[in-house]
């Protein structure tokens, strides 16, 4: 399985993941992206025994989008800390249900994660915020279009928040209207400080024109 790379050197692999790839392998055994990463460098530099990956973070596996992984230890450490910092600023692109009337706003809530694998918003849980914009309103088919900008990164985040505030995700068949269409929920740019060089790197992409996000013309809002 072939993966689409943006930027490799020495130190980092920038690549994109497909929409329902696992980040890291799980229970399901299903293929995941970083063992595809272990395996093309072991193959490309022909190197001999374990070869070491960072998986510096982490995209649902519904989710498709922009991932970066450390190729050694220290470039693991230093973007590691960049993600703790908030100095690795992961923004998403998202539809969701109804049309939302605010421009701009954030979302400030605590979140806790179960035992079954949901999130949910609960005095008990952590901190989470995330600031969103909106793009595009569709009232024709009741959508928005919006970018979001995670301050925090807790777990289903973005699909909790925006589901407790009374906006499920499109295709979100956990938090949202349960259907057979892909989730509307794409990390289609990261910007983070090379680890070594600490040269500032930013990436884009477009999400796949599919299901919903063929209602909003995406590309004018993604140079």
């Amino acid at each position: 399985m072939k993966f689409n790379i943006l930027y490799e050197d020495n130190h980092i692999l920038v690549v994109e993941k497909k929409i329902n790839i696992l980040s890291q392998g799980d229970n399901t055994k299903d293929k995941d992206l970083l063992t595809m990463v272990k395996e093309y460098i072991k193959e490309k530099y022909n190197k001999p025994g374990n070869v070491y990956v960072g998986l510096v973070h982490r995209l649902d596996r519904p989710v498709g989008g922009i991932m970066v992984f450390a190729k050694t230890s220290k470039a693991a450490s230093r973007l590691s800390k960049q993600v703790q910092t908030h100095k690795l600023k992961k923004y998403y692109l998202a539809i969701v249900r109804g049309i939302i009337k605010e421009d701009k706003g954030t979302y400030q809530d605590k979140i806790k994660k179960l035992s079954n694998g949901n999130s949910i918003v609960s005095k008990e849980g952590k901190e989470a915020i995330l600031d969103y914009e909106v793009l595009e309103r569709n009232k024709k088919t009741n959508k928005t279009l919006v970018k979001i900008k995670l301050k925090t990164g807790r777990h289903h985040q973005i699909r909790v928040q925006f589901a407790s505030n009374g906006h499920p995700l499109c295709g979100d068949q956990r938090y949202g209207v349960e259907d057979r269409s892909q989730i509307a929920l794409y990390a289609y740019r990261l910007e983070f400080t090379h680890p070594t060089t600490k040269q500032e790197l930013s990436f884009q992409l477009l999400p796949p024109k599919i299901d919903h996000w063929t209602e909003f013309t995406v590309s004018r809002y993604v140079q």
